[in-house]
């Protein structure tokens, strides 16, 4: 986390953009993100503080992972701004390589660290339950962002979607 002025600085520009985008009659969905200025659970929560719900999350599980954060946790303390969620999983071997070679972030996402939910490390179904019980109605996205050559889109869409779609259904049992 960079200094607390330059924090208040950018969530200043951050809620007068919502706020306008909200008379507008639109939602600012903010989506923290590996190697931007909000990666980090610490980064994360300062932001919330920082702003009103002028500026709605949008939550990544796979981002949040790889910066070493709790998706759990994080989702349950900031639901309340939750506009928009990727559902993303983290390849929890990549992840260690990762780490313990100061592989750039990009060197990461070549190297396969993502890919869909039911394939790598994340338990999708508290997360999910979470979102049920604050009856979130957003967009959830399927996401991976890997190599289409190494990954068929297709096939991990589906296999993603199938992944969460059962959980879902078995919330509701």
């Amino acid at each position: 986390m960079t200094d607390l002025n330059a924090w208040k600085i950018y969530a200043a520009k951050l809620e007068k953009f919502g706020a306008y985008l909200k008379s507008c009659g639109m939602s600012l969905a903010y989506h923290h993100h590996m190697g931007a200025y909000c990666q980090s659970t610490e980064d994360l929560d300062c932001l919330m503080s920082l702003t009103t719900d002028n500026v709605g999350l949008l939550f990544d599980t796979g981002h949040l992972t790889f910066a070493g954060g709790n998706p759990l946790q994080s989702l349950q303390k900031h639901i309340k701004r939750v506009v928009h969620v990727h559902c993303k999983d983290v390849r929890k071997q990549v992840l260690e390589t990762a780490l313990h070679s100061d592989q750039s972030f990009l060197n990461s996402v070549l190297a396969g660290v993502f890919t869909v939910p039911g394939d790598g490390m994340i338990d999708y179904a508290p997360l999910l339950k979470v979102l049920a019980d604050h009856q979130y109605k957003g967009w959830i996205v399927v996401e991976a962002e890997q190599d289409p050559a190494l990954a068929p889109s297709y096939e991990y869409a589906e296999k993603g979607f199938q992944y969460l779609n059962g959980l879902v259904k078995s919330l509701n049992t």
